[in-house]
């Protein structure tokens, strides 16, 4: 990843201070003080397609904060965490605000990698956050006060397939297991520690098979491992991210995968997967829902951790949230309130109209939804399906 000089790191502390304090006050204030500060350089790095929702977002802060300037990388999310840990370890700040799922969420905070944001700056986020919808304030509580919720999916698990070669969806993952035999080599799924459908599907799991405890991976999922390792016997490899998953399936190669909402809808609209493939919901299915944060890591100047905060509230504001419609990714995308498609680009208003599904507004009304995994208990239930059932199925 290309390292990027902090100037900031050169000033002294008083300047570092004067300067956080001051860049802060006038962005919120809008004034054009703001415009008076030196330029920063804001490193931002993604690890699961956030940038599809938010980098115009992002981006639009220029046009009244043009002394800020942004990098964008992209990067896989389970390597992150050893990369910021030796960075700080080397006193080194290369990267300003990640973009991700539960997934890095949760390996950050098992590693102490993060800066907690509230309640210390709950006067700049309080107003934004008391908008969040009813299910993104649940999501919320998961960040353990080290990330802010930017955008919500009701993910699912769903099964989605190509209706040439899949003449009856499975209903049930009884009827899923019965299918995969039947056509090995078909199924596919991605690592659950580096996919939003393949992690969905894991903890969707012991609700679907009535597990002792969906929230305990460790003492409560036996019919889920049991499940899983059977599963296994019936698909070739396990692919280290989703997109790749999509690939094969548009290309024909597996006639069917496990999804979320987004995934379904937009590689759909980009043409990796051919617009009339279909989706199914697995019957009495519970809603596993997903949620994309923003998240600061340790060791910024304060000056620089300042302009972030910044940048992190006006990406809660309406205007910016309606952009998280996109093309679908993330459906239907907004964390807060009041925030209607219409208000989103014309180009996304087309999108879903064309490629979004009417049943997603009956599925997600009918069945009941919960929040995925907390923090650390979701990286032992990826340790455990790394050992127990992927093993040596990674590619």
């Amino acid at each position: 990843m290309k390292q990027v000089l902090n100037t900031l790191h050169k000033a002294t502390r008083r300047t570092v201070l004067a300067a956080a304090i001051g860049f802060g006050m006038a962005a919120m204030a809008g004034s054009p003080a703001a415009h008076a500060q030196a330029a920063v350089t804001i490193n931002v790095v993604d690890v699961a397609g956030s940038l599809a929702l938010l980098q115009e977002a992002i981006e639009s802060y220029k046009t009244t904060h043009p002394n800020v300037k942004f990098t964008f990388t992209k990067a896989p999310a389970p390597e992150l965490p050893s990369k910021l840990k030796a960075m700080q370890n080397a006193k080194r700040s290369d990267i300003d605000l990640v973009l991700g799922g539960t997934d890095i969420l949760a390996a950050g905070i098992e590693q102490n990698l993060w800066v907690t944001l509230l309640p210390e700056n709950n006067a700049k986020f309080a107003p934004l956050t008391e908008n969040y919808l009813p299910e993104v304030k649940k999501m919320q509580e998961l960040a353990h006060n080290q990330g802010l919720a930017v955008a919500f999916m009701p993910a699912g698990p769903l099964l989605e397939y190509n209706p040439d070669k899949v003449k009856q969806v499975p209903g049930t993952p009884q009827e899923l297991l019965a299918w995969c035999k039947a056509n090995p080599n078909k199924l596919i799924y991605a690592r659950p520690a580096n996919s939003g459908p393949g992690r969905t599907f894991l903890m969707g799991l012991p609700y679907l098979l009535g597990d002792k405890d969906p929230k305990d991976p460790v003492k409560g999922w036996d019919k889920t491992w049991a499940y899983l390792k059977e599963l296994n016997t019936c698909i070739e490899y396990y692919p280290g991210g989703t997109g790749a998953v999509m690939k094969e399936l548009g290309e024909g190669s597996r006639d069917m995968t496990v999804t979320v909402t987004g995934w379904d809808i937009n590689p759909r609209a980009l043409g990796v997967v051919p617009k009339e493939f279909k989706v199914g919901a697995f019957k009495n299915m519970t809603w596993v829902n997903d949620t994309h944060y923003m998240i600061v890591p340790k060791g910024l100047a304060p000056a620089k951790q300042a302009v972030v905060l910044d940048v992190m509230a006006y990406l809660l504001q309406p205007k910016q949230q309606a952009q998280t419609y996109d093309k679908g990714y993330f459906y239907p995308g907004p964390a807060i309130k009041n925030v209607p498609v219409t208000m989103a680009p014309q180009a996304s208003q087309d999108t879903l109209k064309e490629f979004g599904r009417a049943e997603y507004a009956d599925w997600i009304a009918k069945f009941p939804h919960v929040q995925p995994l907390d923090a650390q208990v979701m990286v032992k239930a990826f340790r455990i399906w790394d050992e127990q059932v992927g093993a040596q199925k990674f590619k």
